[in-house]
């Protein structure tokens, strides 16, 4: 029997503690416990989520690993590859990729009566994944890509639109500097709307057939593959495994292949999203340390009140490590309570905001309209496991205290 846990609980659920000198300060711990905990699980799910939806956002437009042709053109006028790969096969059937599609970019100004625009038209395949697309959809619908005509739909971004006030059903003038100058018209089928202006002001969607025709590229030519995968946490490794399958590849024409992932691509995003996991180690660690000192607080309470039982134990050859588990258990108990509540209060606010989404944004400063939520099991059990130790932790000091005290003070202390 562990006689220290068996004191701890009797303690603990003894009514009369209750009017004692320690449950103001108790309870103020247990709420601070609470509330910290809270705190810390709306801000791992707030920033993750952050992080995921931009993620996605910008995977969405790229991909997560791109095939191109190996050069250092940086422009949206691209040399092209051959669509019939060796390696297609291998990478298709690679563990983790989800999708491999074909796709074209090129440059281009939109221009109606009285504004024109640049835009980037990005040419799609019939192997095309519109998922995104779907979600981000704000009027009208995709356009369906066959492989055997080609059709002159369009999608636009809102922020397109706007400028040039164009709706669905639109038909709008694509003009193509080169020689000579090329015009298409095309019919809007859709509007999407991401708000992540850096895409929304640039890219436009269309049949890839055109941009071939437009770079007088046969059928069997394309700007690169783009490959999705199943989990973006493992984006180095896959990228690391489709390079090692299309390695340096060599096309007929004597040219090489490149394979870049999304977070190389656009380094900077991706650069700038990891400086948010600062805040939240901040978040943590004074959320960690206020409900640590909460809980030495409410401990050396806990400790001065009952000083006479410590003595009384003491007599009887109770050893100071066994009185000491006595208060570090109720202090677990006290701490458990708390994180009790913290999970109850933090769980249901990042439930209503993920189902009614109370807490708006400005999507043209956040890119997003509302307050993003990625909540997960594993994040809330390693802050509840984290803020348990840690907090135990910081009262073994404090409970040294008790082996400075000396029975025949203690036991007639009150």
């Amino acid at each position: 029997m562990n006689t220290e846990l068996f004191i701890a609980k009797r303690i603990f659920s003894d009514k009369t503690v209750k009017k004692g000198i320690s449950q103001p300060i108790v309870t103020i711990a247990v709420i601070g416990i609470a509330l910290g905990l809270a705190v810390m699980i709306l801000s791992v799910a707030i920033v993750t989520g952050f992080k995921s939806e931009i993620s996605n956002k910008v995977i969405g437009f790229g991909s997560h690993i791109q095939i191109l042709n190996y050069d250092t053109n940086v422009s949206f006028e691209t040399e092209p590859i051959s669509k019939h790969q060796s390696f297609y096969a291998d990478i298709k059937n690679l563990e983790g990729v989800k999708q491999i599609q074909e796709f074209a970019i090129k440059a281009g100004i939109i221009k109606t009566k009285t504004d024109i625009q640049a835009m980037v038209l990005k040419g799609v395949g019939s192997d095309f994944d519109w998922s995104f697309f779907n979600q981000n959809m704000v009027d009208g619908e995709p356009f369906k890509v066959v492989d055997s005509a080609r059709t002159n739909n369009i999608i636009i971004s809102k922020h397109i639109a706007n400028i040039l006030n164009l709706k669905t059903g639109d038909k709008i003038a694509a003009y193509f500097i080169q020689q000579p100058v090329r015009m298409r018209s095309f019919t809007i089928s859709g509007i999407y709307e991401t708000s992540l202006a850096e895409f929304d002001e640039k890219f436009a969607l269309v049949d890839i057939k055109h941009i071939q025709k437009l770079n007088n590229w046969t059928s069997d030519q394309i700007s690169g593959f783009e490959i999705l995968i199943e989990d973006f946490s493992r984006i180095e490794k896959m990228t690391e495994d489709v390079r090692d399958i299309v390695g340096f590849y060599f096309n007929p024409d004597g040219t090489k292949l490149k394979v870049l992932s999304i977070k190389q691509k656009y380094p900077q995003m991706f650069d700038w999203l990891n400086l948010t996991d600062m805040n939240v180690w901040i978040i943590l660690i004074l959320m960690i340390s206020v409900s640590g000192f909460n809980m030495v607080s409410g401990l050396l309470i806990l400790i001065l009140e009952r000083t006479n039982m410590i003595g009384i134990l003491k007599a009887i050859g109770t050893k100071n490590w066994s009185i000491r588990k006595i208060f570090l258990y109720q202090s677990g108990f006290l701490i458990s309570k708390g994180l009790f509540w913290g999970n109850i209060v933090g769980i249901a606010i990042c439930l209503l905001q993920a189902q009614f989404q109370i807490f708006k944004l400005d999507a043209a400063s956040y890119y997003l309209d509302a307050v993003p939520i990625n909540l997960k099991i594993w994040h809330i059990l390693a802050l509840n496991s984290g803020t348990l130790i840690i907090t135990i932790l910081m009262l073994l000091v404090p409970s040294y205290i008790i082996s400075r005290l000396s029975p025949e003070k203690t036991i007639r202390f009150n």
